[in-house]
């Protein structure tokens, strides 16, 4: 069952394709991928011309996304003191 996400709607997850990350557009590929080309100085005309059924838009959304998902907030637990 694939699920489009609420806010993306490029970024697609299904248990049944790469299992269940966030992908781009129910293809098989992660937006991990996308971001790991990108991270590596890959630019992002050669990008789509090594995957010619990425959009333009799967890229920028998929840099869209991580930046929500980072958005996501992580309290430290503050140590306790015995005694």
């Amino acid at each position: 069952m694939e699920i489009r996400h609420y806010k993306f709607d490029r970024i697609t997850l299904n248990p049944e394709i790469c299992f269940g990350k966030p992908c781009i557009r129910g293809m098989r590929m992660p937006v991990a991928s996308v971001l790991g080309y990108l991270s590596s100085g890959m630019a992002i005309k050669d990008i789509l011309k090594s995957w010619p059924e990425l959009e333009a838009d799967d890229i920028y959304q998929a840099l869209a996304y991580a930046s929500w998902a980072m958005e996501e907030s992580v309290l430290p637990i503050p140590a306790t003191v015995a005694g």
